[in-house]
């Protein structure tokens, strides 16, 4: 991989140039005459292209087979649809990496259009993994559960599943069904009697010897049977045992079979329709309207149809098959694809796109767009749940767009708020203190955007929430200050909404103008009479409390945006609560890992009696140094 027209990371513009910071200085020429420029210095190598504005910030990144050519269609002045003439116009400087192949250079524009991400790009706003079932392979009594992540751990997964919610579902009727234990490693190996579960009939108690190792390896494999997609053997067998169980008047095992059957039945109804020609397959679905674009993922694995989900990206007006395009190379960065990938449009290039996903995933993968027949169908199907989705989203939006017009005439804004953050603290008597900011927007909640502020204020009272509030705002402003000083990104608010009175309203104003900013409107959100909701007084800067009517839209519009901070807020206190109730004396040794923490607490028993130990035990502790057990003493007795 080489670079060329790079001169320490920053590209170089074809008139004029950048300071030290990055800024465009000097005339600064801009669209197809500059691009036209580095023909010159291009050639027919394939690789990726940056495209830039005149304060450095990447516009579009795309691929070439050739990086010549390609380029040389940017450099004509007309035969461009409007989004691409818009970047064109924008464009003052390019930047270029040369590969070694077509498919490396996929590859890398993927990852690059992750990391910007570039105005002019199909965007993948959401890009969280799957779960999967796993049934582990390391332990005589294996475990079925719920994971996620990189298939590290010995074992055989089955999915993706859409979402955590059908993953519990199958496991719950897994459990009924096969009588799997769910239980960690380490809790297996302390039980000394059965579990709850074992009560309610879900688990077959191996920790305590009540099933051998023959018969749970059995259940086992019939469980990995069933979700290979050989379900029908699996409850023919089941059916044949409780026959012979009834005959044989065992009529308590043939009911405990039956529920067993029932189980199964369950997970094949909730898994909703199962292709009897598909063994496996990702169907990927595009509708598109009014500038929007909806994208659904349905996963059929073993015969069986595991969900479906629906992604949002950001398209700017791009042809069906780019997006496609853009879609499944992100959505695939951290994904293992299916074999066969059923799409409702061609992607562009899609021969080179499956090739990467075959390259990565180390054996092929095909991507159809299939015309008639049961494909055809499951395409349909996504397509169809596409445009609902599309449907309802777009009716949210318009909705939400009416409440934060009517939000800014209630409170007297100077526009239409794009961006409101709002903030609360959670804290018990001052201890574990923590601030919450949470995000909205014409898109509804936006959850990547959710931050949290563990107060570490020296000098703050224990339960002052002004000053919380104070130190929480001052330390998010002047973070975004220092990376945006010229207020250019979306990332600063238009309106800041407070949990609470004139007090913690007065604390917030004075942390934002103490940073120079007074542009950012602040409302505080204080409960009123007897703290009924429905009763809430606002407070704004030097204006008197106000009211909104009780049934007023905008009313529970808020109510619904400080209640989300103050879950949020509650959360994160009760999370740092939790780990610090887990925090021992021995967290502070300088030396003693979480390794040597773990050896001393099963030597010793507990973490007081580390701390009350002898020079001459500490030494004999397994793992333990005579150094360290030296420090270990002094740390405790005074000799820090």
């Amino acid at each position: 991989m080489g670079d060329s027209d790079i001169i320490g990371g920053t590209a170089v513009p074809a008139a004029g140039g950048f300071d030290e910071e990055g800024i465009a200085r000097g005339p600064m020429r801009a669209g197809h005459l500059v691009i036209r420029d580095y023909l010159k210095r291009l050639d027919d190598k394939p690789g990726v292209y940056r495209m830039l504005d005149a304060k450095g910030e990447v516009l579009y990144v795309g691929k070439a087979r050739s990086l010549r050519k390609r380029v040389a269609a940017y450099a004509k002045p007309m035969g461009h649809d409007a989004r691409i003439g818009r970047m064109i116009a924008a464009t003052c400087s390019m930047m270029f990496l040369t590969t070694e192949s077509e498919t490396e250079a996929l590859l890398l524009e993927q990852n690059l259009i992750k990391q910007l991400k570039p105005r002019y790009n199909v965007l993948l706003r959401d890009d969280k993994s799957f779960p999967n079932i796993q049934v582990t392979a390391d332990h005589p009594f294996p475990q079925i559960r719920k994971h996620r992540g990189a298939r590290k751990e010995p074992g055989r997964y089955f999915g993706p599943f859409a979402s955590a919610g059908s993953v519990n579902r199958t496991l719950n009727q897994l459990q009924k069904a096969f009588l799997l234990r769910s239980c960690s490693d380490a809790m297996f190996a302390s039980r000394t009697r059965p579990c709850l579960l074992y009560q309610i009939k879900r688990c077959s108690a191996p920790c305590v010897g009540y099933i051998s190792e023959t018969d749970y390896a059995a259940m086992v494999e019939d469980a990995v049977l069933f979700l290979s997609g050989r379900s029908t053997r699996v409850q023919e067998q089941l059916a044949q045992a409780m026959a012979e169980a009834s005959r044989a008047m065992e009529f308590e095992r043939a009911a405990a079979i039956r529920d067993r059957i029932r189980a199964l039945t369950a997970v094949q109804a909730n898994q909703g329709i199962n292709p009897e020609g598909v063994a496996e397959a990702d169907v990927v679905a595009l509708h598109q309207e009014g500038g929007q674009a909806c994208v659904q993922v349905f996963f059929i694995r073993a015969h069986q149809n595991w969900g479906n989900r629906a992604y949002f990206p950001r398209t700017g007006g791009a042809e069906p098959g780019e997006i496609l395009e853009g879609f499944l190379g992100q959505f695939y960065d951290n994904k293992s694809p299916a074999r066969m990938i059923l799409v409702s449009h061609e992607p562009d290039n899609a021969d080179l796109l499956a090739e990467a996903l075959s390259g990565k995933l180390g054996r092929r993968v095909a991507i159809a767009r299939p015309q008639r027949g049961e494909k055809a169908g499951l395409v349909e199907q996504a397509a169809r749940n596409a445009r609902e989705a599309l449907a309802r989203r777009m009716a949210e939006s318009a909705s939400q767009e009416r409440l934060l017009e009517a939000l800014s005439e209630a409170f007297g804004l100077d526009g239409t708020p794009e961006r409101i953050e709002v903030y609360d603290n959670s804290h018990i008597m001052g201890t574990n203190a923590v601030g919450g900011m949470i995000v909205a927007g014409r898109d509804g909640f936006m959850k990547s955007q959710y931050r949290k502020f563990n107060i570490r204020g020296a000098d703050l009272t224990p339960g002052d929430d002004f000053a919380m509030m104070r130190e929480v705002l001052t330390r998010r402003f002047a973070r975004l200050a220092r990376e945006d000083p010229d207020r250019q990104s979306d990332a600063w608010p238009d309106l800041v909404l407070i949990d609470g009175g004139a007090g913690q309203v007065a604390a917030a104003c004075a942390a934002l103008q103490e940073l120079g900013i007074d542009e950012v409107a602040v409302v505080g959100v204080a409960k009123g009479v007897d703290r009924d909701a429905g009763k809430e007084e606002f407070h704004r800067p030097g204006k008197p409390p106000m009211a909104l009517g009780h049934r007023d839209p905008v009313l529970y519009f808020v109510q619904r945006l400080r209640d989300e901070a103050h879950r949020f807020a509650i959360g994160a206190h009760r999370t740092r609560r939790a780990a610090q109730t887990r925090a021992t004396p021995l967290d502070e040794v300088p030396g003693v890992g979480a390794a040597r923490k773990r050896a001393l607490l099963a030597h010793f028993g507990s973490a007081k009696a580390v701390t009350r130990a002898s020079l001459a035990d500490l030494k004999a502790a397994p793992g333990i140094s005579d150094a360290l057990a030296e420090t270990i003493y002094g740390f405790f007795h005074g000799e820090r």
